[in-house]
């Protein structure tokens, strides 16, 4: 048995108090970032993979179902307004189609061809991108269908998976394997491994835009002016860069759209 459907050491679940409840779902979270250091290396080669196809012009993308499907999804829709990129460089596709973002599509999961007529149908994956596996389990046949397809058309493949020798990670150039242990309830993954699969992504988007250049110093120079609060937070990393006053860092912030473009025009005309 997966260790991710094992039963975990806690019992009669029921009848805990909610503070006895709070308290040991605390502690078992508590491990899971122990889970992603010993992992850390792993990462690093997935992370440098994809920068080097991303340098040359190549796109990320997520495949996954239910939890791990939506934590893919969630990560490549926070990428455009956090780095300014096109919504084209990072896509997180799930089992399913977007209805299941929301609501559960029965059975969608189980059809192992399906993954790669979303990647290649709707959006031409090829050799210049880089395609990441996220399951659990490590044994989604629509996850596996897709890195099995992918590798034989020559896409560099990686997974976040949390079980060790899982499927998925076999057909992985770059196997991701964060094993957290059983869960509080009993192979309910996105708990711990949801945790741990969002934390390695967080990682991976992470490093992979700092690497592009899409930060400066430990700001997000190129993000997107949605609203007042990104305007204002904006307009303090131009006041800082340049020590100007607030109404001219907003002013010289609405006029170019962004604080790159902002700081750049600023110095090059000093």
């Amino acid at each position: 048995m997966s260790t991710t459907e094992s039963s975990s050491s806690y019992q009669d679940l029921e009848h805990m108090s909610v503070r006895d409840l709070l308290v040991n779902i605390n502690q078992e979270d508590a491990t899971v970032s122990q889970s992603v250091a010993k992992v850390i290396p792993a990462i690093e080669a997935l992370v440098s993979a994809i920068v080097e196809k991303m340098q040359g012009g190549g796109r990320l993308f997520y495949i996954g179902a239910g939890t791990s499907g939506r934590l893919g999804v969630v990560d490549a829709s926070e990428i455009p307004p956090t780095y300014g990129v096109p919504h084209g460089r990072v896509i997180g596709i799930i089992a399913g189609g977007d209805t299941a973002i929301r609501k559960a599509v029965e059975n969608a999961e189980d059809d192992a061809l399906q993954s790669w007529k979303d990647l290649e149908g709707e959006h031409l994956i090829n050799q210049q991108d880089v395609l990441i596996g996220i399951a659990a389990s490590g044994r989604t046949p629509y996850v596996i269908g897709g890195l099995k397809q992918a590798r034989a058309n020559g896409i560099v493949t990686g997974c976040i998976v949390c079980n060790a020798n899982s499927e998925v990670a076999k057909h992985s150039d770059f196997p991701v394997e964060v094993v957290v242990g059983p869960e509080f309830v009993t192979g309910s993954t996105r708990m711990k491994a949801g945790t741990a699969q969002k934390l390695v992504l967080n990682m991976i988007s992470t490093s992979v835009m700092i690497k592009l250049g899409h930060v400066k110093g430990n700001r997000m120079v190129d993000m997107q002016l949605t609203n007042k609060k990104l305007v204002e937070r904006g307009a303090r990393m131009i006041m800082d860069e340049l020590s100007i006053d607030a109404a001219e860092a907003e002013q010289l912030l609405l006029k170019y759209g962004s604080v790159r473009k902002a700081v750049d025009s600023r110095k090059n005309h000093a």
